[in-house]
Order: structure tokens, then C-alpha cells, then sequence
């Protein structure tokens, strides 16, 4: 008889705090009124408030960076320390994740190697075409989009690529980072 008992507290407690998750989570984002849609609306939403904590963030350290008006020089780009990995010298049987940054006060470049593809993550101000510039890098270094997500608050962006490593691609996960980077540049010109 406890055992029943114990398992109906069990589920008690889990409807309590589903009613929860539920009540805290934006309506659009549970479809359903069963358990699994709830706690999948409730993964997406916390994951979009992930992008947005980012987005704040980024916006934010760029403030502090910031010297000005005017854009940095390249120079001023900072690579964090990682190894050197060419995407062409993977192994698929080890999936260590090998990243870079490439940060700078007008965005911030992320690139990591996640199994056969590049995650790739770009945060800055609204800039009038720079999408299309990052796409033409990718494309000019072999690179295949596979998913794009684009994630805006006031006059911050987040562009968030899925990339596929193309057979004739021979960039590391720094030149990847710096050649995005330095697209953000081209606006000055």
C-alpha cells in the first residue's frame, strides 16, 4: 500500500509543477495540454531566453569595449588560445569539441567543430547586409549551410549557423572565425 501511496505523491507533485512550467511559459510555445508538449515548450522557451541572455551580454561587453564611433583596426581582434585544427584533419570517432573566438567591439564570433559540422555564432549590432557578407565567407571557404537562425533584440543580433565542413575546405576554426570577423569590417569600407 505505500508504494501506491508514494507513487501517487509522485505524480502529484509532477502535475503541480507542470501546471507550473506551464503557467510560466509563453502559450505559444506549449501546443498541447500533455506532458510532453509542456516540458517541450518549456526546453524551447528556455532556450530562446538563452539567446536573448547572450544577446544582452554581447551588447553589454561591446558597450564596455567600445571606444567610440569608428570601427577597431583588425588588429585590435583577440583569438582565444586553442589549438590549431584543420577541418579537413578530422577524426569521426573522436568528437572533442575544438573552438575559437574572435571578439571584437563591433561583434563577437564563436566557432566550434561539433561532429562533421562547424556550430558558428555571431553577435553584434544591426548592420544593413551583413548577413549576406557572412554567407558569402562561408561559401567562398566551402562551407554548406545547413540551418540558420536569426535572433534580434532592439539593435542587437545573433546570427546562430549550422554549417557542413565541405570535402575541399582547408580552414582552421581560428582563420574561419577571423575571416567572419573581418566581414563586420567590411561596412566601414
Amino acid at each position: 500500500m505505500s508504494h501506491i501511496a508514494v507513487e501517487r505523491n509522485r505524480r502529484r507533485q509532477m502535475n503541480e509543477h507542470l501546471k507550473v512550467l506551464r503557467s510560466l511559459t509563453p502559450c505559444f510555445y506549449i501546443k498541447r495540454g500533455d506532458q510532453a508538449s509542456i516540458i517541450g515548450g518549456v526546453v524551447e522557451f528556455i532556450k530562446e531566453l538563452h539567446l536573448v541572455l547572450q544577446s544582452l551580454e554581447a551588447k553589454k561587453r561591446r558597450k564596455s569595449l567600445s571606444p567610440g564611433p569608428g570601427l577597431p583596426s583588425p588588429r585590435q581582434f583577440q583569438l582565444s588560445p586553442q589549438p590549431e585544427t584543420p577541418f579537413v584533419k578530422r577524426d569521426h570517432n573522436n568528437f572533442e569539441e575544438l573552438g575559437a573566438c574572435c571578439n571584437s567591439p563591433v561583434a563577437d564570433v564563436e566557432a566550434k567543430i561539433s561532429g562533421s559540422n562547424v556550430l558558428l555564432r555571431t553577435i553584434s549590432r544591426r548592420i544593413p547586409g551583413q548577413i549576406v557578407r557572412i554567407i558569402s565567407v562561408l561559401e567562398k571557404l566551402s562551407f554548406e549551410i545547413l540551418h540558420l537562425n536569426i535572433s534580434s533584440m532592439e539593435d542587437t543580433v545573433l546570427y546562430s549557423f549550422v554549417i557542413k565542413i565541405g570535402l575541399e575546405c582547408q580552414v582552421s576554426v581560428e582563420e574561419l572565425a577571423l575571416e567572419v570577423q573581418q566581414s563586420f569590417c567590411c561596412e566601414a569600407t
